[in-house]
């Protein structure tokens, strides 16, 4: 490779300094050296990277685009040397979070802000997971922690901590069949109409689902936003996170019905694998211990 990150350095210096002496002196070299450093970097490349017909050496346009794109690589070599720096003192390169659906993106910002503060240089990766995809994603290995886990026998392996409870409640539009028939609805009656369900996002677990009758009509979508879009649409019914149906119902856009099956409230958590965490991690479990507000989806999805 004839390309080095010193030669790209030295020029950057030359540019920013307006001579080569003063880029030498910034570097702390002799003057000839920076010289040289530009005159190889020129035959390396069989490119003019400077006018020299005048007073003072000037970049060319081959100059000025090494200059350009150069300078990414000066920065990304800035920013991996930091995280380096960084990974060895305790602090991940990155952390992966995984999201249920039913966490309220919004509520993380002032985590991620006050995380950002710490200048860590560990890099966040946010994703998201349906129902036992959260714990799945640990077990797979494809987050270091997931937030808005359920509770349903996770492997013993994984350390949790509560979030909250979160009620569901059976909702149907107003135009639908059993918008109208009297209370509680009876499981024969439910199990003739067709139940929304997300999909489980679990790779090696085995996929769950939930408050679905036998022999009851599925039809399943990717997000819980599809999912009220069908039970609002009238295309299905279901049990819904109660935060999701309170501005729904005050729109007149969903009815929630009283039904002979029970749902209790679905415990939450937020879950880790590794026994030994990082800084990035532990950060972020010991904040989320602190929380006082609640970060489930407070609106319905848009």
């Amino acid at each position: 490779m004839k390309l080095s990150l010193d030669a790209l350095l030295v020029l950057d210096a030359i540019d920013r300094k307006g001579s080569f002496a003063a880029a030498a002196n910034e570097l702390h070299r002799v003057p000839s050296a920076i010289t040289y450093s530009m005159q190889k970097l020129e035959q390396d490349l069989n490119v003019a990277l400077f006018d020299r017909s005048g007073h003072r050496a000037r970049l060319t346009d081959a100059g000025e685009l090494l200059l350009k794109e150069g300078r990414h690589l000066i920065d990304a070599a800035i920013m991996l040397e930091q995280r380096l720096r960084k990974h060895a003192t305790g602090w991940e390169s990155e952390l992966r979070i995984a999201l249920s659906d039913l966490i309220d993106f919004s509520a993380l910002l002032p985590l991620i802000k006050a995380f950002d503060e710490l200048q860590c240089a560990t890099r966040l990766r946010f994703s998201t997971e349906v129902f036992g995809g959260t714990w799945d994603a640990l077990v797979d290995n494809r987050a270091d922690l997931v937030l808005g886990a359920p509770d349903d026998s996770p492997p013993a392996s994984l350390m949790k901590r509560e979030l909250g409870r979160i009620p569901y409640v059976f909702a149907v539009s107003p135009q639908h069949p059993l918008a109208t028939q009297p209370e509680p609805l009876p499981e024969h009656i439910i199990r003739k109409h067709r139940a929304a369900v997300v999909g489980d996002t679990s790779r090696r677990l085995a996929p769950r689902t939930s408050a679905v009758l036998d022999g009851q009509d599925v039809l399943t979508v990717a997000s819980m936003q599809e999912k009220v879009l069908l039970q609002s649409s009238g295309l299905a019914t279901g049990f819904l996170p109660l935060p999701v149906v309170k501005p729904l119902q005050a729109e007149g856009q969903l009815v929630v019905k009283q039904t002979e099956l029970v749902r209790e409230p679905v415990r939450l958590y937020y879950a880790w694998k590794d026994p030994n965490p990082g800084k990035a991690l532990s950060w972020w479990i010991e904040r989320l211990s602190e929380l006082k507000q609640p970060i489930f989806a407070m609106e319905p999805p848009c």
